[in-house]
């Protein structure tokens, strides 16, 4: 690779499945490369065309779909290939993302696998798979502690840099001047926002009866005791958010004072919206990191030691959803509630030493372009 040449960077994980949380991610990578050096971005997605719409990018492949001979032309053109960010080993779906890494290995091409989550991993197929991807990749960063031990506790014995999730360093973007007013969100005096997520092979563990009668009975709750409005924020508008907020609300004594988020909107712009909210009560972990960088204090329901890690990051105290009983979510909330000016100071401490460590992963990827280009 030349001095001054272009860098053909590839980023595979998963986007195009219009969640907002992963499109975050993404958005973020690119914004530190771009900011950081001259390069061609080809990104390996589930909706090329999504992909392409929304990102600052050259070029989007749809890979789902595609035979391995079908891929190895495009990472073969490549100086480097970006596994991640985002929870993409776990079980299943993590020999999914290994494949494009396993092509570059073959190709001689470096492999960085940048600001991962990991679990669950129990199955002993995976768990080679993700071996062999972590065991010769250039380099490894994960987002949080507990994906650390997840990969020491399967058998990785390579060095990894635990990092944060480059969704930190997401900006607010505008959004239309009377969008929220449509929504009825500005038309109350306190909003809380709220966010569910489905079941899936990521989050094995949910049960959606008892987490749908946790919220529903918390939001009728914050409705009585705060006088205060919920509006459910989608961060899977197109998938399974949307109709699991609504059989959360069908179960609430007061529907009538609860809303969902209807239009469709980028991560900047959701990111935007939860500017407006007095508190937040939710699953998703980027609901959580949204929250968090507009100073929004809230309680979270840890359905996965993803939840957890970032929870921890900032000291907070929460038991995973299964220990949660109606009456002990309150009880949080509550205290949440009471001391939420310590709560968002607390936020305001912790939130400068994340944003330094997702902005590790940006210096370790142009670390390792330069040691290309110097061989």
């Amino acid at each position: 690779m030349e001095k001054n040449s272009v860098v053909r960077i590839g980023i595979s994980g998963s986007y195009g499945g219009l969640n907002l949380g992963d499109e975050a991610i993404l958005q973020s990578i690119i914004a530190q490369i771009r900011k950081s050096i001259s390069a061609e971005i080809t990104v390996f997605t589930r909706n090329s065309t999504d992909t392409l719409k929304r990102h600052n990018i050259d070029r989007a492949i749809s890979t789902r779909n595609l035979a391995r001979s079908e891929i190895v032309p495009a990472i073969e053109r490549l100086d480097i290939l970006v596994i991640g960010g985002g929870g993409i080993l776990y079980d299943g779906d993590g020999k999914v993302y290994a494949r494009e890494a396993m092509i570059a290995f073959e190709k001689n091409i470096p492999v960085m696998v940048y600001a991962v989550g990991a679990g669950p991993l129990k199955d002993p197929s995976t768990i080679e798979m993700v071996k062999a991807l972590l065991d010769q990749a250039s380099v490894v960063t994960v987002r949080d502690h507990n994906s650390s031990q997840i990969l020491e506790d399967i058998g990785v014995k390579r060095d990894i840099v635990i990092t944060a999730d480059p969704a930190l360093l997401l900006t607010p973007e505008p959004i239309e001047p009377n969008a929220l007013k449509k929504e009825g969100v500005l038309d109350k005096k306190r909003v809380i926002g709220m966010s569910v997520r489905e079941t899936s092979a990521a989050a094995p563990d949910i049960k959606e009866e008892h987490y749908h009668g946790l919220l529903a009975n918390a939001a009728d709750y914050m409705i009585e005791r705060f006088d205060a409005d919920v509006v459910f924020i989608p961060m899977e508008w197109k998938e399974f958010d949307l109709q699991h907020s609504h059989a959360v609300i069908s179960r609430m004594l007061k529907p009538q004072r609860a809303t969902v988020l209807q239009g469709s909107y980028s991560s900047g712009q959701v990111l935007s919206i939860i500017k407006n909210l007095e508190f937040s009560v939710g699953m998703r972990l980027h609901f959580l990191i949204f929250s968090a960088i507009q100073g929004v204090p809230f309680v979270a329901l840890p359905y996965s030691p993803k939840v957890a890690g970032f929870l921890g990051d900032f000291g907070i105290e929460m038991p995973p959803i299964h220990l949660v009983d109606e009456g002990r979510l309150i009880a949080y909330i509550d205290k949440a509630w009471d001391s939420r000016k310590t709560l968002q100071e607390r936020i305001k401490n912790h939130l400068p030493a994340l944003k330094e460590r997702a902005l590790t992963n940006n210096t370790l990827l142009i670390n390792l372009i330069k040691n290309k280009k110097g061989s």
